[in-house]
């Protein structure tokens, strides 16, 4: 009885202390929308959405896997020397949508790659789909616009200064599928993409689209190299009024889109060529436009160094532009041309070196008075910029080796001076030089790009 006693005694404590417990004792509630850090090991298959999701990739080989989205919050932070492939039969595509960041910072001597899942000597160009980045600076649309490739993701905004993370020593090599015709994915696509966001040393090789495709924002970039691309190097479009400065294009004469027409730069302010502001400006230096330089069956569609339409305006200074098949500087609207030779005077070309294997200097659907090929060159030239007789008139040490290209100037190049930083130039962005194009002494190409493609019956 006694025993009975004592027990029912210690239930009643228990009881009493557990109706006294504190609230700050409970159990901590578990947020289902908390935020977690996954880190991948080496071999892991990168797939599917990432929603409140910190993904850490390191050093070694990972598998993209059909169509990754990070979402609003989520963050990829891609290590040094991390190689990611596309799985072979569910090309993949990765996704950076607004509110989203990619961190991929390679170092020169170990680049952070994306590349073909399929084996060296089997890869083409459209083996996988691409990096888009969409952020959410302002665009010339009135709506949110959806980005192309068949992703379905919206972007711009009102936030300038947005950030959408760092690219830094990146290989990005056999991009570019199309979901639909006039939809493709290129190898690096930046929507809407801030001036808060860093995007330096980055190749594109081998893209079977665009090599780079900025509509609208505000991103700004140097050291940038497109290799072997089947469409245009660098296309700008919906407002886009960033700064890019040391970039590269070097065209293989044996790969371009034959439906299209590869430039060096596509550039228009809209789809149709409206009025629409922010106008389309990009503001670019020290470029080193080299074309195919050959005249055969394979290298028709390539196309000119420059193609400036659609009412955009531009700046592109302190620059080489060499060994195009069709034309040099191209202007091919009212607007564009009146913006450079007119009254508006709000693009510019000036301190350029320019040859082209066809003419130098053209126009196109320009129904403007007294416009002619020869009234854009004699702006150019009256802005500081050297027509060439030939491509080796500049000079450049070994061009267009594509296994080996050397873009330095030799002795005596004309690229060794001539430059002039005044106007948009004089931005703390710009680093001011004395040399034309995009190298002086140094090769800043060196350790982290790959120029080591050899075709074969099935590929590279």
């Amino acid at each position: 009885m006694k025993s009975l006693k004592f027990k029912a005694l210690i239930l009643a404590v228990v009881i009493l202390a557990a109706s006294c417990k504190k609230s700050s004792d409970t159990d901590p509630i578990v947020d289902p929308n908390a935020k977690q850090t996954l880190t991948l090991q080496n071999g892991a298959v990168i797939s599917g959405v990432y929603k409140n999701t910190i993904l850490n990739v390191p050093e070694g080989n990972f598998t993209l896997k059909g169509y990754v989205y990070f979402e609003d919050g989520s963050e990829i932070n891609i290590a040094a020397g991390a190689t990611i492939k596309s799985d072979v039969s569910d090309k993949g595509a990765l996704i950076i949508e607004r509110g989203a960041k990619i961190n991929a910072i390679g170092t020169a001597a170990k680049p952070v790659v994306f590349t073909s899942g399929k084996a060296v000597g089997q890869r083409n160009p459209g083996d996988w789909g691409g990096i888009i980045i969409l952020g959410k600076a302002k665009t010339n649309r009135s709506t949110e616009p959806i980005i192309e490739g068949g992703v379905g993701k919206n972007f711009g905004g009102t936030v300038d200064n947005d950030n959408s993370g760092t690219l830094k020593y990146v290989r990005i090599e056999f991009a570019g599928i199309a979901s639909q015709p006039n939809s493709e994915i290129n190898g690096l696509t930046l929507g809407g993409v801030g001036s808060g966001t860093t995007i330096e040393y980055v190749q594109v090789a081998y893209g079977n689209d665009d090599a780079f495709e900025i509509f609208g924002g505000t991103v700004n970039a140097k050291y940038l190299v497109a290799y072997g691309t089947a469409d245009d190097d660098f296309d700008f479009d919906f407002g886009y009024t960033g700064r890019i400065q040391f970039g590269v294009t070097l065209r293989d004469p044996s790969v371009v889109d034959p439906g299209d027409a590869g430039n060096g730069i596509e550039c228009d302010n809209d789809g149709t060529g409206t009025n629409a502001t922010p106008a389309t400006r990009p503001v670019l230096s020290n470029f080193t436009f080299v074309g195919p330089n050959v005249d055969n069956t394979a290298s028709k569609n390539h196309n000119y160094a420059n193609r400036f339409r659609r009412a955009s305006n531009f700046v592109l200074n302190n620059s080489v532009l060499i060994g195009w098949m069709k034309g040099g500087l191209s202007l091919e609207s009212d607007a564009t041309y009146n913006s450079l030779v007119g009254t508006t005077t709000t693009s510019e070309f000036k301190n350029n070196l320019l040859h082209a294997n066809a003419s130098s200097y053209r126009i196109g659907s320009v129904t403007v008075a007294g416009a002619t090929a020869d009234a854009v060159k004699t702006k150019a030239e009256g802005s500081a910029t050297v027509t060439l007789a030939a491509a080796a008139d500049a000079k450049l040490t070994d061009p267009f080796n594509l296994a080996s290209p050397n873009l330095l100037p030799a002795a005596g190049s004309p690229a060794l001076t001539g430059a002039a930083f005044a106007g948009d130039l004089t931005n703390t962005f710009f680093t001011s030089t004395t040399y034309r194009g995009a190298f002086s002494t140094t090769n800043w190409m060196a350790g982290w790009t790959n120029f080591n493609f050899t075709k074969g019956a099935n590929g590279y």
